[in-house]
């Protein structure tokens, strides 16, 4: 099966096999175009030509009790970083009006951490109020574990969307993170869906994961149904227990991920993030071909591409950048 075809099973809605799947993945590297092409068709039908570029601010830094193995900010890790607590209401409108200004379709705000305090629930649901009266833009939170009050709470106050990625698949789960489970992941996300939340869920490739535990995500991610899906690719940061680990990835390898989140997952955003200029690096623009979604600026301890620098590299493929304050679906 050619991977037109692969392209008109998903555009009918289809779900591929999982043999399907590791044919994406395994693409011979010489046909990569022809891959792309293929996913670019899926993602036209969707998102024509638009990118949507999100902005992050990580509002709360390390002073997390989980041990996530990939995160700087983990109990697990030594990585020297800055660690603060919550933001304040007004810091947070600031940097949504510095977001704003960079030209950014989203603001998101990640906080560090297994749950939010109910202090933390003031300080941002006011910030949340207050950014939602002066600005257009749309709104994420990466928050950890919610529960239903609080997260009914976030939306009551305006919130449109919660990040809880699922990072990897449930097979390799207690091999990046021992501290809760996947099925605690699952059921945050379930949680914020019953509150009226969009949910952007993804994951991060390059731990040390088969195939098969990426497919696995991907697979469940269909079950979820998430407005988003952010693709991280694992930066090795010195000093957190993944640091050493090899990661098999180059840029051929990231696309042909890219390719196959596309494929299974035909009407959602998908978000080249965490990692892009790392692993992709001269084939960045290549991304957009199967993806519709870019961080610019930074991540959470990490710096990324400049705004000015990724939407020139936007319109140079042939791209067009979604309006400021405009990171609605189609």
């Amino acid at each position: 099966m050619s991977f037109q075809e692969f392209a008109d099973l998903s555009l009918a809605g289809q779900c591929l096999t999982r043999e399907q799947c590791h044919g994406v993945l395994e693409c011979p590297d010489e046909e990569i175009l022809a891959l792309l092409d293929a996913a670019y068709r899926v993602r036209r039908r969707a998102f024509g030509n638009q990118v949507r570029v999100q902005v992050l601010t990580n509002a709360k830094s390390g002073l997390c009790p989980e041990d996530c193995r990939y995160c700087s900010q983990s109990s697990a890790s030594s990585a020297q970083i800055a660690k603060y607590p919550l933001l304040s209401s007004a810091r947070l409108l600031e940097d949504a009006r510095a977001a704003k200004q960079t030209g950014a379709s989203r603001f998101c705000m990640a906080l560090s951490g297994r749950n939010v305090t109910e202090k933390e629930m003031d300080t941002l649901c006011a910030a949340i109020r207050a950014i939602k009266a002066e600005t257009s833009l749309p709104l994420c939170c990466s928050l950890g574990f919610v529960s239903s009050d609080q997260a009914r709470r976030l939306r009551q106050a305006g919130l449109d969307r919660v990040n809880h990625n699922l990072n990897t698949g449930p097979g390799f789960y207690d091999k990046i993170c021992t501290t809760h489970k996947y099925q605690d992941r699952l059921d945050n996300v379930a949680r914020c869906k019953a509150a009226g939340l969009e949910i952007c869920c993804g994951g991060i490739i390059g731990q040390g994961e088969s195939d098969d535990d990426f497919i696995a995500m991907l697979l469940d991610l269909r079950e979820i149904a998430p407005q988003a899906i952010p693709i991280n690719f694992l930066i090795p940061i010195e000093g957190t227990p993944f640091e050493n680990v090899k990661a098999d990835l180059n840029p051929l390898r990231c696309l042909k991920a890219l390719c196959l989140a596309r494929f299974l997952h035909p009407k959602c955003e998908i978000r080249a993030a965490g990692g892009r200029e790392y692993h992709l690096r001269s084939l960045q623009p290549l991304a957009f071909y199967p993806t519709d979604s870019i961080f610019v600026s930074g991540y959470l301890t990490t710096g990324g591409q400049p705004a000015d620098e990724a939407f020139g590299m936007i319109v140079d493929a042939g791209f067009e950048r979604v309006a400021e304050g405009n990171g609605l679906e189609p």
